[in-house]
């Protein structure tokens, strides 16, 4: 199909620019809820600027959709509950502080019913996940990937994992439509200003360049005390409650958003990533935590870590979508020919 004029080929954009949106709606293809935004912009270029002496980072040829918030407490319980009803913890998916920890957010009762022996514990079920290692949200991604059932797998689809929780972690299937974000992908997400291939990076993800963001306090049950706009973030130990002198916080109430939507990019825990260029056996961690100091919060900064050594009070993760090829194109296709039509009746006028 080719294009004869500049108006056809504008409309052509627009609708390359719509179609991820259209033709994949992964919210809705799962019992476990999930908000995501979409990342556009397709083919920007590098941040050359705020990434210092470290390589340059934010290209993606693709349009892609991140989680809005970080994966929560009642999220990881439900894949929890699907994935092991009776409590056998494979491959040590729960982890013993996930429950022992004031700041672990999920309980297990051996006593309780088949499919219900884990649960989010009281005003923790919508804060960020945390003691999760690499190998975690690669299970999860895969149990998402697999539909997210009881029988779902949580070993093969987006990873190959074949039952390893340490070692070096396998890359990415071709084909996987839920997935560990990579580097790049997260730093688009998170500092990438938007609106065009050329737009420009931010320093920090609540879109401000400059100015670190202000350290929230949290109230009673945990609810950051900026809500979701503002140059804040969750760091510095600051946000106390729950009789811990710092603390993980309400997700999507500790400072605005960036320029695509995505909450708590700036802070609350750290995310894991798979790094861009060669990075041995270990993959990123991007944000700063809620114990982190204010120079964590950089686009400037990132961390390195096993991909099973990291799982601690401080670390959680988001994950990416993608639609299957087949969607994709198809998708694209026909939005384009429709468009195509309406140039052609325009001309015929």
């Amino acid at each position: 199909m080719r294009f004869k004029n500049s108006y056809a080929a504008a409309v052509a954009a627009a609708v390359a620019a719509v179609v991820f949106s259209a033709v994949f709606q992964p919210t809705s293809a799962h019992a476990i809820t999930i908000d995501w935004v979409t990342v556009g912009d397709p083919g920007n270029v590098n941040d050359t600027i705020n990434t210092g002496t470290n390589p340059n980072y934010g290209a993606v040829a693709d349009s892609f959709q991140i989680m809005k918030f970080e994966f929560t407490n009642q999220q990881y319980t439900e894949f929890l509950n699907s994935v092991d009803p009776n409590g056998t913890n494979p491959n040590s998916v729960y982890k013993a502080n996930m429950g022992s920890n004031a700041r672990g957010g999920i309980s297990f009762t051996s006593g309780n019913a088949s499919g219900s022996k884990y649960a989010a514990k009281t005003n923790m079920g919508d804060k960020p996940v945390n003691y999760v290692s690499w190998f975690d949200a690669a299970r999860v991604s895969n149990w998402l990937m697999n539909g997210a059932t009881g029988t779902s797998s949580m070993e093969t689809g987006a990873y190959t994992l074949n039952n390893a929780t340490t070692g070096t972690a396998p890359a990415v299937n071709s084909g996987a439509t839920y997935y560990i974000p990579t580097e790049d992908q997260w730093y688009k997400a998170a500092y990438y200003k938007g609106g065009s291939t050329n737009a420009g990076y931010w320093q920090y993800a609540t879109q401000v360049t400059g100015t670190a963001p202000t350290a929230v306090t949290a109230g009673l049950t945990g609810i950051g005390s900026s809500g979701s706009t503002g140059n804040f973030a969750n760091y510095n130990s600051t946000a106390v409650w729950n009789g811990q002198t710092g603390n993980v916080t309400t997700v999507g109430t500790n400072g605005g958003a960036s320029a695509y939507g995505a909450f708590d990019m700036s802070g609350n825990v750290r995310e894991w990533n798979d790094l861009t260029g060669t990075a041995g056996s270990s993959r990123g961690l991007r944000g700063g935590g809620w114990v982190n100091g204010a120079s964590d919060l950089s686009s400037s900064v990132r961390g390195t870590a096993s991909p099973s050594g990291e799982d601690g009070l401080h670390v959680g993760f988001r994950l990416v979508a993608v639609p299957e090829p087949s969607t994709w194109v198809m998708g694209l296709a026909g939005l384009a020919c429709v468009a195509w039509r309406s140039v052609r009746r325009r001309r015929a006028r």
